[in-house]
C-alpha cells in the first residue's frame, strides 16, 4: 500500500486529499471544518478528516506532497518589489514575518503541524503542475491537452501541455505580472466585490450589463495576441506592488472610483462587468484555439481559478475545437492538494493510469458522510421532532411531495462535495417552476444579492428537452452554461439572459439525488430542482448534521432532509429553535 496526502495551504482555500494505492480516497477544504470562509490556515483538520476515511494514522503515509513551491513564489516576490520600488514597500514589509517564520521554511512547519509524527519526504510541486494533474489524471481520458489559467502561482498566471497515459508535460507558461485572472479579479474588486472569492458575482452580474467598455479594455488595459497571451497596461494597475488591484489611472479611464461594498450596484458596474466578461472570453477562445493548433489533441482538461467561469467555459464548448472537454471540480487552489497528490502517485512513482468511462473523481463527493445511527442520536440529543424513511422510495416520494408543494428543502446526504458547487451532497433544493422562488431563496434563505442566479439539477437523459447543450455531453460538476429553450417554463433557474449553469444529474454519480428528481418528474412533469450549497452569505458550506441544523432554524426553510430523517419546521417548538441559534454549530469529527 502506498499512501499519499496532498496539502494547498497558505493563500486561499486551503485543502487535503489522500490518494491510496492510486485511488482519490478523500478530499475536502479546511473551510468545511473551521467554519473560516476560504481559510488558508493550514488544513489540520482536513487532513485529520483524510486519515480517518482511510482508516490510516500519519505514520502510515509514504509520501506528503505541497501543491506549490515557495521559494519561487519568495523571488517573485522579491523581484516584483525591487521592480516597482519605491511603491508597495511597506506591503512587502508586511508580508515578510509569515514567509520567514513559515512559509520558507516549509518540510519544517509541515512535519510540526503533523506533530512529529511524518518524518519522511515532503514533495514541492509547481502551482500549475498541481492544477495540470489534478485536470488530467481523474479525467477519462487516455490523452489530451491541458489548459490551467488562474491568477498567479509562483511565476506562471497561465499554462498548457499535454496528457498521455500516467504522464503530463507542460509546453508553455504565460508569466506573471500579464495573468488573465488577475485582469478579471481587478474588475471584481472595482465593482465592490472581494479578490478570490467575489469573481463568480462579477460574472453574474454581466448579463445586465452591456459589454460597452470592452474595445476601451481592448484598447487601454490589455493586448490580447491570436495564441491567447496577453500583456497588461500596469500603469492602470496596483497588484505588483501589493497595494490595490487598480491605480488611479484605471479609476479615471472608468469615470471615478471603485464602488464601495454592500452599496448600490449602478448600470456603470453591471456594464463593466459585461464587457470584461467578453474579454476574458475571447482571452481564453484564443487560448484554445492556440492550445489545440499545438497539441494536436482531440480533448482538453481545465484547471486553475478562471476554468470555474462557466459561461466562458460554455462559450469553450460550443465555439471551440476540442470535441470533448473535462474540468476539475475543484479547479482552484484547493484542487493542488489533489493535483500534487496524483503527481506523486503518477509521475513521481511511475504508476500506471488506467481512465475510467466517466472519471475517477467519484462525482466529487470525497467528504464526511454521516451514518442514520449517528443522526438519530444528534435528533435525540437535540430533541428535535423528526420522521424516519428508511425506504428509498418512500422517502423519495415525500420530499418531492414537498418540493411540488413549493417547500424549500435542505437535503443532507451521503458525502460532502469537494469544490466549491452543491452536487446534491449538502444542497438546498427548491421548485424551478415559479418565478418567485429566486428571489425567495436570495432573500428569506441565502441573505444575498439580488442579482444571484440559482442553477438547475436536471436528469442527464432530459436536459436537451429543456436546455441547448450538446446530447453527447455531460456537466456533472455545474461548470458548463446552456441555453434555456424557448419552451421550457423554468423562470427560477432562467437567469435575465435566458441561460442557466447547469448540472446533469446521473444515476452513477448521483444516486439518491436522481431518484429523488425523477420521482418529483412523476408528481410535476419537470425533470430539474433548483439546486444551491446549503449555507447563507459569508459562509462555507455546511460539513456536519448540526450545521445544517443551525442552517436550517436561522433561514425560512421549510425541511430539513438528513439522510433517512425528515424534519418539518412547522413541527419544531419555536423555543427550542431559538436555543438552537445560541449554540453556534462547529464541526467535530467524533
Amino acid at each position: 500500500m502506498t499512501a499519499i496526502l496532498g496539502i494547498s495551504a497558505f493563500y486561499h482555500d486551503s485543502a487535503a486529499a489522500l490518494v491510496v494505492d492510486g485511488e482519490i480516497v478523500a478530499a475536502a477544504q479546511e473551510e468545511r471544518f473551521s467554519r473560516v470562509k476560504q481559510d488558508a490556515s493550514f488544513p489540520a483538520h482536513a487532513i485529520e478528516y483524510c486519515l480517518k476515511e482511510a482508516g490510516l494514522t500519519v505514520d502510515q503515509l509514504d509520501y506528503v506532497g505541497f501543491y506549490e513551491k515557495p521559494f519561487l513564489k519568495f523571488e517573485r516576490l522579491l523581484e516584483t518589489t525591487l521592480a516597482f520600488a519605491p511603491l508597495g514597500f511597506r506591503a512587502f514589509l508586511n508580508t515578510i514575518p509569515s514567509w520567514l517564520s513559515t512559509k520558507l521554511h516549509l518540510p519544517r512547519v509541515i512535519k510540526q503541524e503533523l506533530q512529529g509524527k511524518y518524518q519522511k519526504r515532503i514533495v514541492f510541486c509547481e502551482h500549475h503542475e498541481s492544477h495540470a494533474a489534478s485536470a488530467f489524471f481523474p479525467s477519462p481520458f487516455e490523452a489530451a491537452a491541458i489548459l490551467t489559467v488562474d491568477g498567479v502561482g509562483e511565476w506562471a498566471t497561465a499554462g498548457y501541455g499535454v496528457g498521455r497515459g500516467n504522464k503530463i508535460e507542460l509546453q508553455s507558461e504565460l508569466r506573471y505580472p500579464h495573468s488573465p485572472g488577475l485582469l478579471y479579479s481587478a474588475f471584481t474588486y472595482y465593482c465592490g466585490f472581494r479578490v478570490n472569492s467575489g469573481e463568480y458575482k462579477l460574472m453574474g452580474l454581466a448579463p445586465y450589463g452591456e459589454p460597452r467598455y470592452a474595445d476601451l479594455i481592448r484598447e487601454k488595459l490589455v493586448d490580447i495576441k491570436a495564441d491567447g497571451s496577453i500583456r497588461l497596461d500596469l500603469a492602470y494597475f496596483r497588484f505588483c506592488q501589493g497595494l490595490t488591484m487598480t491605480s488611479p489611472r484605471f479609476h479615471n479611464l472608468f469615470g471615478g472610483p471603485p464602488r464601495q461594498p454592500e452599496t448600490e450596484i449602478t448600470q456603470r458596474d453591471k456594464d463593466l462587468a459585461a464587457s470584461i466578461q467578453v474579454v476574458l472570453e475571447e482571452i481564453l477562445l484564443n487560448m484554445v484555439r492556440h492550445v489545440h493548433r499545438e497539441t494536436q489533441q482531440t480533448r482538453l482538461c481545465m484547471a486553475g481559478g478562471v476554468a470555474l467561469n462557466c459561461v466562458a467555459n460554455g462559450r469553450i464548448l460550443r465555439e471551440g475545437p476540442f470535441e470533448e472537454i473535462w474540468i476539475q471540480p475543484a479547479a482552484g487552489d484547493a484542487g493542488g492538494a489533489l493535483g500534487v497528490a496524483q503527481m506523486i502517485w503518477h509521475q513521481l512513482l511511475n504508476q500506471p493510469r488506467t481512465p475510467q468511462s466517466t472519471d475517477q473523481q467519484q462525482g466529487s463527493f470525497l467528504g464526511p458522510s454521516f451514518d442514520d445511527v449517528e443522526l438519530q442520536q444528534f435528533l435525540d440529543d437535540q430533541q428535535i421532532v423528526y420522521h424516519c424513511l428508511s425506504d428509498d422510495e418512500q422517502l423519495c416520494r415525500q420530499v418531492a411531495g414537498y418540493l411540488a408543494e413549493e417547500k424549500v428543502v435542505g437535503w443532507f446526504q451521503g458525502r460532502m462535495e469537494f469544490g466549491p458547487r452543491a452536487l446534491g451532497g449538502r444542497s438546498i433544493l427548491a421548485d424551478a417552476r415559479g418565478a418567485q422562488m429566486q428571489s425567495t431563496l436570495n432573500q428569506k434563505i441565502k441573505f444575498r444579492e439580488s442579482f444571484r442566479p440559482f442553477a438547475p439539477a436536471v436528469l442527464r437523459e432530459r436536459v436537451t428537452d429543456y436546455f441547448d447543450f450538446p446530447e453527447e455531453h455531460d456537466s456533472p460538476y455545474m461548470l458548463q452554461l446552456a441555453q434555456v429553450k424557448s419552451q421550457a417554463d423554468i423562470p427560477a433557474v432562467t437567469h435575465v439572459n435566458e441561460s442557466s449553469r447547469l448540472q446533469t444529474v446521473d444515476p452513477e454519480r448521483h444516486g439518491l439525488f436522481y431518484q429523488l428528481i425523477a420521482e418529483y418528474e412523476t408528481q410535476t412533469g419537470v425533470p430539474l430542482l433548483i439546486n444551491t450549497s446549503f449555507n447563507v452569505r459569508g459562509e462555507p458550506p455546511v460539513c456536519t448534521p448540526a450545521e445544517a441544523w443551525h442552517c436550517f432554524v436561522s433561514t425560512e426553510m421549510d425541511v430539513l432532509v438528513l439522510e433517512h430523517f425528515v424534519i418539518l419546521k412547522s413541527e419544531q417548538s419555536e423555543q427550542k429553535m431559538q436555543a438552537s441559534l445560541q449554540k453556534p454549530a462547529r464541526t467535530i469529527l467524533d
